[in-house]
């Protein structure tokens, strides 16, 4: 593996992620539009407010796929291909055991998502529906996490790309079948989710398979190595409480929005869509930080560290001035696609200039969360992910009351901004503990 960070490189790591990462919302977006196909905004809304609950529930264990780039990077950087071997073993133990778990607590975990829910009982019952036929996926969803991160930090990012499409395919494609042709509605979208995602971790394992013919992926004494144990235990718990805390911001953005209607809700969930996009897509650049980052740390490279934090935050740049134009021009025929009542259109409308302008917000904190985790300055993540989420629920408590849905979305672009600033003035401390670790 080259030692030089060109744009190339840069590139051929983030356009498959871009790719994948693209998909994942498109087909958040097909959803929307199979359910919007009923001329009503309550499936819809469950649709949204189920997804959105099981998300960030799975998301909470988004420390794999960030752990385990960051750490496997790192130990790519080092040359140890054993512990390589070994971090996706544990990875994979993590995933399906934290699926198992949610299935067992599945109950409290819906008692406890709708009673902070404001949504009406029909929209209860149809989100109710959904996550009950999902959730048996959880613990194929979970270890998924582990092997992206897994391929990611040995920029196998195609391979990463190839589990993402076939997995949105099978969904994409049992959406039809279940919702348009056999009439299942809502849950006939949980149904394609939960088939397309155990055979996404069928795929996966084979895509690793690279992993499995080093003896150390079955070595119990590496895997189950104390010290390297809690190295993880810390990096991975550090970044699940950043994510509880990201995830609380998204989940009571969208929650929050029911207290205006199921019109206001609908058109929030549909808006999301674009937000997640973009996301995504500046993901993919992210995650080529992780990678590269890591690599350097990992090989105690400062100068290579600096040098993949400009390169892919460039590329980032650009990206988000596309999205914004892309948004301003085309966002109105992009909802009206997406749904085909005309009050959820309408109400989308009025909101869509907060989206056209998201992906600038959201740029510096989307850079910086690949560069933390490239380098597993995870506790800098927990921290700064902690001050934003106060001045998010500041910004909703005092906004919201004045500016109704409008002031709900402002204090989201409060929670980007924040981030952004917070970690930023954090890497200058990154920069010098990477170059004690490079002093002889």
């Amino acid at each position: 593996m080259s030692n030089e960070i060109t744009h190339r490189r840069v590139l051929n790591i983030a356009v498959p992620i871009l790719l994948a990462n693209v998909t994942v919302p498109i087909l958040g977006a097909v959803d929307t539009g199979v359910v919007g196909q009923i001329p009503a905004p309550e499936p819809i809304a469950a649709v949204g407010v189920g997804a959105v609950v099981l998300s960030a529930v799975y998301w909470i264990f988004g420390f794999l796929r960030m752990g385990t780039a960051g750490l496997a990077a790192q130990a790519s950087g080092q040359g140890d291909t054993a512990e390589v071997a070994a971090l996706l073993t544990r990875s994979l133990l993590i995933g399906v055991a934290g699926g198992l778990l949610l299935i067992v607590l599945q109950s409290a975990v819906f008692a406890g998502a709708f009673a902070i829910s404001p949504a009406g009982p029909q929209v209860e019952g149809l989100a109710r529906n959904y996550m009950q036929i999902r959730i048996w996926s959880a613990p194929a969803a979970i270890a998924i996490y582990g092997i992206n991160g897994w391929l990611i930090a040995q920029e196998r990012t195609r391979h990463v790309l190839i589990l993402q499409l076939w997995m949105n395919g099978v969904n994409v494609a049992l959406d039809l079948l279940f919702v348009l042709a056999l009439g299942w509605g809502v849950s006939g979208v949980a149904f394609a989710t939960f088939l397309a995602e155990w055979s996404g971790l069928a795929l996966g394992l084979y895509l690793c398979r690279a992993a499995f013919a080093h003896g150390a992926w079955k070595d119990r004494a590496r895997v189950f190595d104390r010290l390297r144990l809690k190295r993880m235990a810390v990096v991975n718990t550090d970044i699940m409480l950043r994510s509880l805390m990201l995830q609380a911001i998204f989940v009571s953005f969208l929650l929050w929005g029911g207290r205006f209607g199921a019109v206001t809700l609908a058109a929030n969930q549909v808006l999301l869509q674009f937000l997640h996009i973009v996301a995504y897509a500046l993901d993919g650049f992210a995650f080529a930080a992780e990678a590269l980052v890591g690599q350097a740390l990992g090989a105690r490279a400062v100068s290579r560290l600096r040098q993949a934090g400009l390169r892919t935050s460039l590329w980032g740049l650009g990206s988000t001035v596309v999205f914004m134009l892309v948004f301003a021009l085309f966002g109105g025929a992009i909802i009206d696609l997406m749904t085909k009542a005309p009050e959820v259109q309408a109400t989308a409308r009025d909101y869509l200039p907060w989206v056209v302008v998201a992906p600038l917000f959201g740029l510096a904190c989307f850079m910086l969360d690949g560069i933390f985790i490239g380098a597993t300055r995870t506790g800098d993540m927990r921290n700064m992910m902690a001050l934003s989420a106060g001045l998010y629920f500041a910004a909703v408590f005092a906004l919201t009351p004045v500016m109704g849905n409008h002031g709900l979305w402002a204090a989201l672009m409060v929670s980007f901004v924040a981030r952004g600033v917070t970690l930023g003035l954090r890497y200058p401390a990154l920069e010098r503990d990477a170059l004690k670790a490079d002093a002889p």
